[in-house]
């Protein structure tokens, strides 16, 4: 198996601050927001995280966005809700890749062709430059699932810190 040489070319040229580029500050707070008026709609928990590229080992390896995001998946604690609804958003810039990663208990409500179909709503955006309107939209769009699967029950309880993750690698 060889490595893809463009791929890996990306990743080792990706500069740590595309992260930082993308989402400025004032688009990282828009983020939080959103995600904390979205769970006052809902029982689940939704986090945002976003890396400029992977560092060469996982790129020798041959991971793959999706085996990444559900790395950060479990490195964040989003399998650890009350009710196994976690929702991960992640992007890893250098491959242009977006992963949502549901745990077992919204997966079961949720057909992977919905989420993906926030993926290709999100990805739009992200090609016409518009980061922070895309994640804000994408988390609008699991809101409306979140919400509709897991309504709110008395006074929801914040398990998972609301803040974007930003993944600066190197």
């Amino acid at each position: 198996v060889g490595m893809d040489i463009k791929r890996a070319a990306r990743h080792l040229l990706a500069s740590p601050k595309a992260v930082s580029r993308a989402f400025p500050p004032a688009a990282l707070a828009a983020i939080e927001l959103a995600i904390a008026q979205s769970e006052r709609r809902h029982r689940g928990q939704l986090r945002f995280a976003v890396e400029a590229a992977l560092d060469a080992g996982a790129l020798l390896a041959g991971q793959t966005p999706r085996e990444r995001a559900l790395e950060v998946f479990a490195q964040l604690g989003v399998w650890d809700t009350e009710e196994n609804n976690g929702v991960l958003i992640y992007l890893l810039l250098a491959d242009h890749d977006i992963e949502i990663v549901a745990d077992r208990g919204i997966a079961r409500c949720v057909p992977p062709a919905e989420w993906e179909r926030v993926c290709r709503m999100l990805e739009a955006r992200l090609k016409d430059g518009q980061h922070e309107l895309g994640v804000v939209e994408a988390i609008a769009a699991a809101t409306e699932l979140l919400a509709h699967h897991f309504p709110p029950r008395g006074e929801g309880r914040n398990e998972l810190p609301d803040a974007p993750v930003l993944i600066r690698g190197r």
